[in-house]
């Protein structure tokens, strides 16, 4: 019971403080701020996090661990490139509704040890997966993930640094269709096709050894 209300203390201060978040910014959550509106005392608070920043941490996971949650459980488009293209526009559209837990988030300490980023990512892969698996991705799977994310990390950073009423709509989409054309194919690889790549590319494969290229060669000729 006593586990129990103070875990119940605890999500209440981490609530208050996402709330002064949101509505007043990263300065405004401070110790003595978040106990007064949460009805409680500063060395209540210290008992649950070491300082500030511990609490702006438990913050930040909080209201990323809600998104991936609610993100992982939307149903999936059947055409997976469609459903890439949701995923991006619902993760930049959360990222500028979210400017203050967006500048938490892009802390790479913060990140490193965040599960809910890392479940994000994980969401990402899958995504990815779903498209490599449809023939439509021209380059390997751990790129394309990269490749997007730095892009949707880029874009929401250049929009959130604008005026909203300077920024350019078409921005992300223009971003995003650049990049679609370098990570996508216009139709879904067939066999020949990949079968050419490979040998096309098996000089350059110094993983292996000669004789190991000379039998794959070899095999991708009766293919």
């Amino acid at each position: 019971m006593v586990e129990n209300n103070r875990d119940r203390a605890r999500a209440n201060v981490v609530e208050v403080a996402a709330q002064l978040l949101r509505e007043q910014g990263a300065a405004a959550v401070t110790i003595r701020a978040v106990a007064q509106a949460a009805g409680t005392q500063a060395p209540t608070i210290y008992r649950f996090f070491a300082d500030k920043d511990a609490l702006l941490d438990a913050v930040a996971e909080h209201v990323f661990a809600g998104y991936v949650a609610e993100k992982a459980t939307t149903a999936q488009l059947e055409d997976p490139v469609a459903d890439l293209r949701a995923g991006w526009e619902t993760h930049l559209g959360f990222g500028l509704a979210n400017p203050e837990l967006l500048s938490l988030l892009l802390d790479p300490v913060r990140t490193a040890r965040s599960p809910a980023m890392t479940s994000g990512i994980e969401i990402l892969r899958a995504r990815v997966a779903r498209v490599a698996a449809a023939g439509r991705l021209r380059v390997d799977e751990r790129r394309a993930v990269e490749l997007i994310h730095a892009a949707g990390t880029g874009a929401m950073i250049t929009l959130l640094a604008t005026a909203p009423q300077d920024r350019d709509p078409g921005l992300a989409d223009a971003l995003y269709e650049t990049l679609m054309r370098e990570i996508l194919t216009s139709e879904p690889a067939t066999t020949s096709s990949v079968t050419e790549t490979v040998r096309r590319a098996l000089p350059a494969l110094h993983q292996l050894t000669e004789a190991e290229r000379a039998l794959l060669g070899e095999w991708l000729a009766r293919t």
